[in-house]
């Protein structure tokens, strides 16, 4: 029997301005449902009925959140390893505070599931800022557990042997991956199809997204057009039929200035190659 998959849209990745402009390039490109990014919501900057009624009247569901932690520096490996994620000192009250913020827009929007990157957990089991990034992460799993949510760590930034072992340390298990092929490509950390594999039992979402590795060790990879890139789509979707992977998929686009463009041809080579629909 085939498994039946929710295919959707990243909200940021229409770059919206607001909800009725996300609203309409999601019904534009003909998706029923998204991830959204919570942040707006809760700096104020987007109203949270407006853009539950814009989206329902539209007919796409919310089936997950996304987190962004304080002062994540993107412009090279070096910045966001140094500031991604729950890692700097400095603004950990601050990302507890978003991350109490952000548990609450996803209770109030009825959501299950919010991602967001951890930040760089260190391979070494002995290494003192490992303890330090999992108690943290403790407590932010719990915070959205308490509001009935379970959490995905986006993987990217450790190789899958690293996150297999730090969520067993972890002791959480509600949580879980979002698992985005192209991230592993883009940091360097492992070949994606298997390291899928090893993670699939705590896979909760993933993203479509296509990424060619760095040619210059220490740099990024590129984000590309799904299906351009090195990501090897018929094998990556038959891990997640042989692991029976019911999980929703969210194509993610970052980079390029034609979004809708790339959304949509990500979205029909979806379609070749699993089933897509409500589920």
């Amino acid at each position: 029997m085939l498994l039946t998959h929710r295919l959707g849209v990243c909200s940021w990745s229409l770059q919206p301005t607001g909800p009725a402009d996300l609203a309409s390039k999601l019904s534009r490109l003909g998706v029923d449902c998204c991830q959204l990014h919570l942040d707006p919501l809760r700096e104020g900057r987007w109203d949270l009925a407006e853009t539950r009624d814009a989206l329902r009247s539209a007919g796409v569901a919310i089936r997950s959140g996304m987190m962004s932690t304080h002062g994540e520096d993107y412009s090279t490996l070096d910045t966001i390893r140094a500031t991604g994620g729950l890692r700097p000192t400095a603004h950990w009250a601050t990302n507890l505070a978003i991350a109490k913020g952000d548990a609450e827009i996803a209770r109030s929007l009825g959501l299950s599931l919010v991602s967001f990157h951890a930040g760089f957990l260190p391979h070494d089991r002995t290494d003192p800022e490992r303890a330090v990034l999992l108690e943290r992460l403790r407590q932010v799993v719990d915070v959205f557990a308490d509001h009935g949510v379970v959490i995905a760590f986006e993987t990217g930034q450790e190789t899958a042997e690293t996150l297999v072992h730090a969520l067993a340390e972890l002791d959480r298990p509600s949580a879980g991956v979002n698992f985005d092929p192209a991230n592993m490509l883009l940091y360097g950390m492992g070949d994606p199809v298997d390291s899928l594999r090893r993670l699939a039992s705590r896979v909760r979402q993933v993203h479509v997204k296509d990424a060619t590795r760095t040619k210059v060790p220490g740099t990024w990879g590129e984000e590309v057009p799904v299906g351009t890139g090195e990501v090897e789509w018929p094998a990556f979707f038959g891990v997640i039929a042989e692991k029976r992977l019911t999980v929703d998929l969210m194509i993610e686009r970052e980079a390029g200035e034609r979004r809708i463009e790339d959304i949509a041809t990500a979205k029909a080579l979806v379609a070749r190659h699993v089933q897509v629909g409500a589920k």
